[in-house]
């Protein structure tokens, strides 16, 4: 793609020209201002993303990974994941259970899913229990175990609380 800049600005200039402008108003940072605080800035109400890559397997008996807000899992985790809403991409597995208030799934779970929300992507495989409020399940996408909705919604809130794990394993 190529971008042209005029220092005059022409009448009846394009609307795709006045969007360009726009776009790179908000994307290219200004004089003194890093790339990344001019990104923050243009998505300061954004909720943040936490991501573990590809490049990263995270093994542990008693693990439990709590994310506050959106954690996208790209890699393999043995443990638990808790968040208020986690992605598991394509790549990504986690054998464990995963707790959130919307799970997507693209990837794979060996273990339970607990979430209001549960969405199974035509490349997702599940094996194991998925208890939820709402669930979809995209043709394509492979689920063996058992399904069950909530009877109650207060059992399918996330514990966030990190120091509530800290007392249980004691």
């Amino acid at each position: 793609m190529a971008f042209v800049r005029s220092s005059i600005r022409e009448v009846g200039q394009s609307k795709a020209q006045d969007n360009l402008q726009s776009f790179a108003a908000v994307a290219m940072p200004t004089v003194g201002q890093s790339g990344l605080a001019a990104y923050a800035t243009a998505n300061a109400g954004e909720v943040e993303t936490s991501v573990i890559g590809s490049d990263l397997t995270i093994l542990g008996g008693k693990l439990t990974i709590i994310s506050q807000n959106r954690l996208q899992i790209d890699g393999e985790i043995q443990g638990d994941v808790t968040g208020k809403q986690v992605t598991i991409g394509t790549g990504g597995s986690v054998t464990g259970t995963v707790s959130a208030e919307r799970i997507e799934i693209h990837g794979g779970v060996h273990g339970a899913v607990r979430a209001r929300t549960v969405a199974l992507h035509p490349s997702s495989l599940v094996d194991g229990e998925i208890v939820h409020e709402m669930l979809s399940i995209s043709e394509g996408a492979q689920f063996d175990g058992r399904v069950r909705r909530a009877k109650d919604v207060n059992e399918l809130t996330p514990n966030l609380d990190p120091k509530s794990y800290s007392t249980q394993a004691s």
